[in-house]
């Protein structure tokens, strides 16, 4: 997808106050309004305005925006980094920009890929909702403070074995001259043994306070997700990893030890075995009920021919053996 870069397309610096935003989307709605405008591309520019306009008029999603980093062109491929909306408190309101009329199903794929849908909050994904910061008059109907969500990243061991992690989160307010900054919290929080990936952790009363009454505050919501790791892919409560073997091993059989999160284990490899095949242990996945099991792909490893004597036992091999991998494959 193509980056988008909306304080080109409003004409306004990335230090620009909500004001200043909302005076430069008034002036180009005027210019490229389709019921008034002579512009030929009118009606194209107007929907990049509006989603422009949709973003930087939030706080959330205008933060959310600046943390991806200004060093991108517009109308470069673009990927946003893994975990870069980890951390990031918002709330759960819908939106309140108010001066960016159309559909936000107009708007292009990097607005969807980054914000979600227009209207929705998902952890970790959606910023929908306009955020003046924790200390401010956030409510549900019937004087409870709003929740709050955050995406948070732990290891993938804290699954196994439990934690407590102190966690900073990072929330989007507007200063008294009307320019976002972000407010900063640690909290103590406890990881159980069995957490998945997607699961929300409930912390009651850490969201949004309850306004003029003595009604309880919101809750904040962790959505879990995982570090990338070196050697282990997380799907569900099944480890995935890889099992590098020798040549020997997998042609013999051979039992080896398997180095896992929950603890080491030793494991039978069947004569014959192939590279790519798989070999499941149940039960020895992330904790749960069920436990999950993990599935190890078999990695042949050859020895470097390094050596006089290993390049010996490998001019020995290729005279006694009858093998050609290609013949084998149909290559």
């Amino acid at each position: 997808m193509e980056f988008k870069d909306y304080y080109q397309t409003l004409g306004v610096a990335r230090e620009a106050t909500a004001d200043e935003i909302k005076k430069a989307f008034r002036k180009l709605a005027r210019k490229y309004h389709p019921d008034v405008s002579k512009e030929v591309d009118a009606e194209q520019r107007m929907k990049e305005i509006n989603e422009a306009y949709t973003v930087l008029s939030d706080v959330e999603r205008r933060a959310a925006y600046d943390r991806l980093g200004n060093s991108h062109p517009s109308g470069e491929n673009f990927r946003p980094p893994p975990g870069w909306d980890a951390g990031f408190e918002f709330s759960t309101r819908g939106d309140q920009g108010g001066f960016a009329p159309g559909d936000a199903t107009d708007f292009s794929d990097f607005f969807a890929q980054i914000f979600g849908q227009m209207g929705t909050s998902r952890a970790g994904g959606g910023f929908g909702g306009f955020a003046q910061g924790r200390g401010s008059a956030h409510q549900r109907q019937g004087g409870r403070g709003e929740d709050h969500h955050a995406k948070v990243l732990l290891e993938v061991e804290d699954a196994f074995h439990g934690a407590t992690r102190q966690l900073s989160l990072r929330a989007p307010k507007i200063d008294a001259e009307g320019r976002v900054t972000m407010e900063e919290r640690t909290l103590k929080v406890k990881i159980p043994v069995g957490v998945r990936e997607g699961q929300v952790i409930r912390l009651a009363g850490q969201g949004a306070p309850a306004y003029g009454s003595d009604a309880p505050a919101g809750d904040l919501l962790l959505e879990v997700h995982f570090q990338p790791h070196a050697r282990f892919r997380v799907e569900g409560h099944d480890l995935y990893c890889d099992l590098p073997v020798a040549p020997w091993e997998a042609a013999l059989g051979a039992v080896v030890p398997v180095e896992l999160p929950g603890g080491a284990l030793k494991l039978r490899v069947p004569a014959d075995s192939q590279g790519g095949g798989t070999l499941r242990v149940r039960s020895k996945g992330i904790p749960g009920k069920p436990p999950g099991d993990v599935i190890l792909q078999l990695k042949i490893v050859l020895p470097p021919a390094d050596t006089p004597k290993a390049r010996e036992l490998y001019a020995t091999m290729a005279q006694e053996l009858d093998f050609d991998p290609r013949r084998l494959t149909g290559s």
